[in-house]
């Protein structure tokens, strides 16, 4: 309890006696009225006398408090009294939903993330959000056992990620009084890492089957260049598909990866590419692709046309090339595979694996040949750590490189 006229802030809890137009009057904390400042006016005259009465009422004031039985009708403290002003208790703060704070911190990320981004990523996790059973903070526990049963190991941990930073800047916010997904980390452990568990490159053999049946196909051959390029560069699938013959070097000795398109809602969006870096891929050492590249460019090229195309001479769609390409589907009800799934169950390859294995089976390919991986990071635009961490996979069927 605070005797003295205050002005400034009282530790929490406190009650201040203060002198108002010669009058006292009680300070009460903030605290009882979500933040905003209330007084008691006790119209009692600013005298020794007084104040002791003053300062007893707020002693019993700042008990009551401690003790969780505060009187918001001021009977106990006085409301006899004619001037004693009468307060209302306040009124509780609405509580706010997972689906209601992503929303939220969607909305503040919008300044710092890409339009992809917001598109892809942050979409993605209000979709599964909206798939809770529940989105009460208060039932973080079903939710997080959900997640877990419903996704992969690395999916449901990605998710948890961005839940636990949504709330973590929530309670920055005061919009919460808890993260409830702060604990959680040891439920998403993964059994070793994903990018390692991931990388399953093709061995050249099957490099080879999967290029020939793609030249050899009678309706998807127009895809053989497309997907040589994948193998013989490493390229990602979204950097290929946003190349343009500007970025191919008039003397063809270099490529220049500077932008990536990205499907949403089946519209071709480019950006930059995933490290946000322009790179340099070399062409001079690589008689084969400069072959590929020669013998599909067209006369009176224009340089912001795609270098490579779907089948109506529009961007390639990646999502539709994988569905009806690549892996297959179901159409009308019935299953169609794909070129790759079709090879790996005719036993012309091991196994299928995703498109995007292009990409590992250029690098293991590169590292097998004895290539460091400073320079194989820089070909590909990742950093030499991730190479070597990541991206070296199972070398047992690698044949050495002849010199």
């Amino acid at each position: 309890m605070y005797s003295q006229t205050t002005t400034g802030k009282l530790p929490k809890g406190a009650v201040g006696v203060q002198s108002f137009q010669g009058r006292l009057r009680l300070r009460l904390p903030r605290q009882l009225f979500n933040g905003k400042q209330q007084y008691l006016y006790l119209g009692l005259p600013d005298s020794t006398v007084n104040r002791k009465v003053a300062e007893a009422k707020a002693k019993m004031i700042e008990a009551d408090i401690a003790f969780e039985r505060f009187d918001y009708t001021l009977a106990k403290y006085g409301k006899s009294q004619p001037n004693l002003k009468v307060l209302e208790p306040p009124q509780p703060k609405p509580s706010l939903n997972l689906a209601q704070l992503w929303a939220r911190y969607t909305e503040v990320r919008s300044n710092d993330v890409s339009e992809t981004t917001l598109k892809l990523n942050y979409a993605r996790v209000a979709s599964h959000i909206n798939k809770l059973p529940t989105k009460s903070l208060e039932d973080a526990i079903a939710i997080r056992d959900h997640l877990i049963k419903h996704n992969s190991p690395y999916t449901a941990k990605r998710i948890w990620i961005q839940l636990n930073a949504c709330c973590k800047w929530a309670k920055r916010s005061k919009l919460i009084a808890d993260n409830p997904f702060s604990e959680m980390a040891e439920d998403f452990k993964l059994n070793n890492n994903r990018e390692s568990e991931d990388i399953d490159s093709f061995s050249k053999e099957e490099m080879e089957v999967i290029i020939s049946a793609f030249e050899n196909h009678p309706r998807y051959k127009h895809y053989a260049s497309f997907v040589k390029f994948l193998f013989w560069t490493g390229a990602r699938t979204s950097e290929a598909v946003g190349l343009k013959w500007k970025h191919i070097s008039t003397d063809f000795r270099t490529i220049t990866f500077t932008e990536a398109v990205v499907n949403i809602s089946s519209q071709g969006i480019r950006k930059e590419t995933k490290t946000k870096k322009s790179r340099k891929f070399p062409l001079f050492s690589l008689p084969k692709l400069v072959a590929l590249l020669k013998g599909i460019k067209p006369e009176n090229c224009d340089p912001e046309s795609p270098v490579f195309t779907s089948l109506t001479g529009k961007l390639i769609n990646a999502h539709t090339f994988n569905a009806d390409v690549w892996k297959g589907c179901k159409r009308h009800g019935k299953q169609v595979d794909g070129i790759v799934t079709k090879l790996a169950k005719e036993g012309k390859i091991s196994h299928y694996r995703p498109q995007y294995q292009t990409r590992h089976t250029f690098i293991t390919q590169q590292v097998a040949a004895g290539k460091n991986s400073t320079t194989i990071a820089r070909w590909v635009g990742n950093s030499a750590s991730i190479i070597e961490k990541h991206y070296m996979g199972d070398l047992s069927h690698v044949g050495a490189a002849e010199f």
